[in-house]
């Protein structure tokens, strides 16, 4: 069984069958609960526990994974490119609407860090949460926090922004698409910007866009700290 854990192998295998469970259950149910990504964490961490398998072994696999993170977020450039006439025609409020979000974010996750008197390592890993991976890490690296833990806020952060836009969305009546995909996409980056393109093409482009807006008026907030 070591052999077998070992294997560069079984992270990428364990994470696709994990997968495609969860997305087997979304479609089973159609609740937005039932979130792909979501399940499939959770099996994999019930994996490892029941039958005892070190997380090394399983991110041998798992970092194979990884390495398709960046590709995949440079081809939301695709959806963007087939709407830029409507992002030339929303530019300011795209550019406004993700300065907003992005200083919300983090104040609030500063003013809750100083409520809850948490250090200033484990502020700093949490402050970049809604920005996309590869740069809340270095962010997080850069201002004295720890990578694993941004890494953990990040995908929660996104899988928590997927399972509720379409509720919160529903429940305080947002109709334009722009505004859906520029709220989705700024709060919970990539991992939101799956549901945003679900929703439809316009709001999936300016969910794309938004990440990258939001991730560059992040790193500026982040010179005042």
């Amino acid at each position: 069984m070591k052999a077998l854990w070992n294997s560069p192998l079984f992270g990428v295998v364990l994470s696709v069958f994990a997968y495609q469970a969860g997305l087997w259950a979304n479609r089973k149910t159609g609740s937005p609960l039932c979130n792909p990504l979501l399940i499939a964490v959770a099996l994999i961490v019930a994996a490892l526990k029941i039958f005892d398998i070190p997380l090394a072994a399983y991110q041998q696999g798992g970092q194979i994974i990884g390495l398709m993170l960046a590709p995949a977020t440079a081809a939301l450039a695709l959806s963007m490119y087939r709407q830029i006439r409507q992002l030339r025609r929303h530019l300011l409020p795209v550019v406004a609407g993700c300065l907003a979000g992005s200083c919300a974010s983090v104040a609030s996750v500063f003013v809750l860090c100083r409520l809850f008197r948490v250090d200033e390592r484990l502020t700093a890993s949490l402050l970049p949460k809604s920005v996309t991976t590869p740069i809340a890490m270095e962010l997080s690296a850069q201002a004295g926090g720890i990578p694993a833990v941004t890494v953990a806020a990040v995908i929660f952060t996104g899988i928590l922004g997927a399972v509720l836009a379409p509720l919160l969305i529903k429940l305080f009546h947002v109709q334009d698409p722009v505004c859906r995909g520029v709220a989705i996409g700024t709060c919970s980056h990539a991992i939101g910007t799956t549901k945003a393109l679900e929703m439809g093409e316009l709001e999936g482009a300016m969910s794309g866009v938004s990440i990258g807006v939001a991730g560059v008026f992040t790193v500026l907030i982040f010179l005042f700290f």
